[in-house]
């Protein structure tokens, strides 16, 4: 993978094409610009000292909590920036907001919120300990999956959250936020077993807490996976 300045760029290329798109189809101006964008960017290329995160995080999602960049802001109730602790060494990475999220303001707080819940209970995880977010902020209508623009618009914030926190270890929940992160096209099923390269950080996928719901069958995968997960974090705390 290039440098995190090249892949930065990429990203900010990415997010001004969605823009001309979304001019082009007469969505009206949006109140975070191209400049803001670039901005983050610019932030990208130092880290922020540990003592600061909380106030840099706050502090960033009220710079963002108004986007109108794409579509997916029409029926937002709540931005859902994220959730959990700003030094976090592991951050868990969904893909959007479902009905719930949207009405709290806040990630992962439904049913499958709740699954999650207990998922990392049993890797003596919670959500103070780790980070919660999704690649997108708004909730996708009726819980479709976010779209390739609008998650290309989106992307900019996380991968400045990612920055500003700096986990050591990122999992991300399902296939989309896992192939919109490592950009790539491959299913959920060759890219799980392993753990991925993400710019200095370590990257594992596992099942979407959803689809758990939906097909039991996936709970042993996924508990294989977060076992995996726990166990590289304990390598790296050296226990």
């Amino acid at each position: 993978m290039g440098s995190a300045s090249q892949f930065f760029s990429e990203l900010a290329d990415e997010a001004a094409r969605a823009l001309q798109q979304a001019d082009d189809l007469g969505t009206g101006a949006p109140t975070v610009s191209v400049q803001f964008l670039e901005s983050i960017e610019f932030k990208s290329s130092g880290g922020v000292d540990p003592t600061q995160r909380a106030t840099v995080l706050q502090k960033f999602n009220t710079e963002i909590e108004n986007c109108t960049l794409c579509r997916l802001h029409e029926g937002r109730n709540k931005f859902v920036f994220g959730v959990g602790n700003p030094s976090a060494q592991v951050m868990f990475v969904g893909e959007g907001p479902g009905r719930d999220e949207d009405m709290k303001g806040e990630p992962f707080v439904g049913r499958a919120g709740q699954l999650l819940d207990k998922i990392l209970a049993a890797i003596k995880f919670d959500r103070k300990i780790v980070y919660i977010c999704n690649v997108v902020k708004c909730r996708p209508p009726n819980n479709r999956d976010p779209q390739p623009d609008e998650m290309e618009t989106c992307m900019p914030y996380l991968l400045r959250q990612i920055e500003i926190i700096q986990p050591k270890l990122i999992c991300c929940l399902g296939r989309i936020s896992a192939q919109a992160l490592l950009k790539t096209s491959a299913p959920l099923g060759k890219l799980r077993g392993r753990f991925h390269d993400f710019q200095g950080a370590k990257l594992l996928v596992t099942y979407h807490p959803a689809a758990l719901l939906r097909f039991p069958e996936y709970k042993r995968g996924t508990w294989e996976d977060v076992q995996m997960l726990r166990a590289e974090y304990d390598r790296m705390l050296g226990r």
